[in-house]
């Protein structure tokens, strides 16, 4: 059966340095897709940022709503814009920084249910990725 899924429903997630609500889950009754809203503000001097993390077993599809920012991964550096899509294999750190001066606006999408289970965070270090 379907069902819609509402922003004011959504999971606050309380990450560093950004803005991030799960709006479907396993939780919410979703079988096999996780889909999250994510606004990371421009960068303010002294604020806390989010760690690179990975997904063990599923890629995670990112898709620029609004914004600018670039992706900084094992694999390299990915700037983004509005409209844009970068799909992260599954295992590869990664962190996403707005580099703009307006919010930067994300929609992060996951084949399972269970996305917090399958995310493990990573402390930055000196060979990791950058701290932007």
């Amino acid at each position: 059966m379907a069902r819609v899924f509402t922003q004011k429903e959504a999971k606050h997630l309380g990450l560093p340095g950004r803005k991030s609500l799960e709006i479907v889950s396993g939780e919410k009754g979703a079988g096999t897709v996780t889909l999250r809203l994510v606004e990371i503000p421009a960068l303010e001097p002294g604020e806390t940022l989010r760690s690179p993390h990975s997904h063990c077993d599923v890629e995670e599809c990112i898709f620029v709503l609004s914004g600018k920012g670039t992706t900084y991964a094992d694999s390299g550096e990915y700037p983004l814009q509005e409209g844009d899509t970068i799909v992260l294999p599954a295992g590869e750190k990664h962190v996403t920084r707005n580099t703009g001066n307006r919010p930067l606006r994300l929609l992060c999408f996951f084949p399972a249910a269970d996305i917090a289970t399958r995310t493990q965070e990573h402390t930055p270090a000196s060979k990791d990725l950058p701290k932007r």
